[in-house]
């Protein structure tokens, strides 16, 4: 008998091909066997009417610190990841000098909006240098496997100490030691380098993060430990600014390196350059014979705005000071009071000295850029269900309509404010980068951005919204999964998953396509130390299977951990591909 078979389920294997019935038979953590009539199993999934499809593979993720403690990796296993990648963004915990983990805590913090006070309590910091930290992530069990990047920031501290946190120059010494650390930890098992070149992420004290304004001497110099291990991204979040010429040293290094470079492909009013451009600067050097590839979102990157969350439009207003630090039960009290509300909405708000003032001042009041984000929310939200709209509609100021959205369920109420990729009111340049191949899907944040995003159910969104909800051009679903599962997995050299054919990893999700649905994000507080983070669940996954056991069941967490760390580059079984 096989160890598990999927029975009549409709596969969408990941390759792209078009949807098959058969049955899908699982034998040691491998996939067996695909076809019809299948024997039996000792357990059986039956499939009939449903989507049998691989595990999806998240490249942009940051759960470096909670991949330490936490076996559920939750939310994104809940949207049927079952390979994660983090270090991303230049940000990440190791190496790490004793004296300098509240800094790695700080910028953590700072960029990735995850509460400093949960990484403190929950990290062991049972390591310094890269390869022990690699040891570290794979003592834990987990329901999702996790790969990891070598972090610049981390870095440029290890090696430069304050130099290396406040931007300075290296030497050339330096740089070559900064490469043998980058070495070291490819050959340990990190699946590549991240650096970050946006003014977007600061430290929790406002410091640019380290290697933000890197030479292109520092990043081919850094890069090349790549080339000479043979394997590894270099990933990248940058403004890219004209005079830095990005694309340049990024076409140079990966035709030296014969390697991937990949970056965040944005419409961004942070990036010099409009995302034509960038996919256009891109392509002109891929057709010298690099191999740069964009990273693209599925939706509007955005903020969700609430009350207990980390921004707000009311998040400037003195009144909101005068109750930021108390409990919540007591701002919720004030918040109630009629008079205090009318302040509240009655006076001007008051910004801090920022480069980034005039994205608070959209917050604080760009009403026509923000929405009411209730029960089956639409991310592609239309121009007439703004707040500035529907304020109108119901005869209030757009202050009153908002603050009134902020205090549904005891408030609880959310607004959604798409900062990026939403500038024309639609996802719809997206579409034509989901179909090319020198793009990948990507940018999810999982385990990131604790109070202000939960991108990490945008799987869920590719296969619901792009591919059976959306009003205009819809996606394919063979192309959906593929891209989110053979395309990220052999970006990264993980060519055992992505695929249903024998061999492979027995990494896949059982879907009722008509049934899937994003529910309503919440904001928790379960993190160590109480820390908060926005959640979001999805109906609709029958089952989620990781290395041939059964994670999760209609939604439910079966307490099971088959996930491990990825050492670098896998392959399929030779042994069951050529049966």
């Amino acid at each position: 008998m096989h160890d598990l078979v999927i029975r009549n389920g409709t596969v969408v294997d990941g390759s792209g091909a078009p949807r098959f019935v058969a049955d899908v038979a699982i034998d040691g953590g491998l996939i067996s066997a695909v076809g019809p009539d299948l024997a039996a199993g000792k357990q059986e999934i039956d499939a009939a009417g449903k989507i049998v499809a691989p595990g999806w593979v998240d490249i942009h993720t940051h759960y470096d610190g909670q991949a330490t403690w936490d076996r559920e990796m939750a939310p994104s296993s809940w949207h049927g990841v079952t390979t994660v990648v983090m270090g991303n963004c230049g940000v990440g915990f190791a190496p790490a000098k004793p004296d300098r983990h509240d800094w790695l805590i700080g910028l953590m913090e700072g960029v990735e909006d995850i509460p400093g006070t949960a990484l403190a309590e929950g990290m062991s910091w049972n390591w310094e240098t890269f390869p022990q930290y690699l040891d570290e992530l794979e003592r834990l069990p987990r329901t999702v496997d996790v790969g990891t990047h070598v972090p610049h920031g981390a870095v440029r501290a290890y090696v430069m100490d304050e130099r290396g946190a406040r931007n300075d120059t290296p030497t050339e010494h330096e740089i070559a030691r900064m490469s043998a650390i980058v070495e070291e930890g490819l050959r340990a098992g990190a699946l590549g380098f991240s650096t970050s070149r946006t003014i977007l992420h600061k430290s929790v004290d406002g410091e640019l993060v380290p290697g933000t304004t890197a030479t292109k001497e520092e990043l081919i110099g850094i890069g090349r430990a790549m080339g000479r291990v043979g394997h590894g991204v270099f990933e990248m979040a940058s403004d890219l600014k004209r005079d830095w010429n990005e694309f340049e040293w990024m076409g140079e290094l990966s035709r030296e390196t014969g390697l991937p470079v990949t970056f965040a492909a944005l419409q961004s009013i942070a990036k010099e350059l409009p995302l034509a451009e960038q996919i256009s600067e891109m392509r002109a050097q891929n057709a010298k014979g690099a191999n740069i590839v964009a990273q693209i979102a599925l939706r509007g990157n955005g903020i969700v705005m609430a009350w207990q969350g980390t921004v707000h439009p009311f998040r400037f207003k003195p009144a909101w000071t005068e109750i930021m630090g108390l409990p919540w039960s007591e701002q919720l009290k004030r918040l109630k009071h009629p008079a205090f509300k009318s302040r509240m909405i009655e006076e001007d708000s008051v910004f801090p000295q920022s480069d980034l003032v005039g994205l608070m001042m959209i917050v604080a009041g760009g009403w026509t850029l923000q929405y009411e984000m209730g029960e089956r929310f639409n991310y592609e939200p239309t121009q007439a269900e703004s707040i500035a709209a529907r304020a109108a509609a119901a005869g209030k100021t757009p202050a009153d309509y908002a603050y009134d959205l902020l205090m549904q369920d005891e408030g609880r109420g959310f607004i959604y404010f798409p900062v990026l990729n939403y500038a024309d009111g639609d996802l719809n340049f997206l579409e034509p980068l989901q179909r090319a191949d020198d793009t990948v899907n990507s940018l999810s944040d999982g385990g990131a951005h604790c109070g202000t995003i939960c991108d990490a159910a945008s799987p869920t969104f590719m296969v619901q919204h792009w591919v059976r909800d959306r009003a205009g051009v819809r996606i394919p679903l063979e192309h959906a999964v593929k891209r989110q599962s053979r395309d990220t997995a052999a970006l990264y050299g993980l060519h055992d998953r992505g695929v249903i054919a024998p061999g492979y990893l027995a990494d896949i999700n059982v879907i009722d396509l008509e049934s899937l649905k994003l529910g309503k994000p919440w904001l928790a507080f379960d993190l160590p130390a109480g820390g908060k983070r926005l959640l979001q669940k999805a109906e609709g996954y029958v089952a989620t299977i990781k290395s041939g056991q059964i994670t999760f069941r209609n939604g439910a967490y079966l307490g099971v951990h088959p996930g491990r760390l990825i050492r670098g580059p896998q392959h399929m079984s030779s042994r069951m591909a050529a049966e």
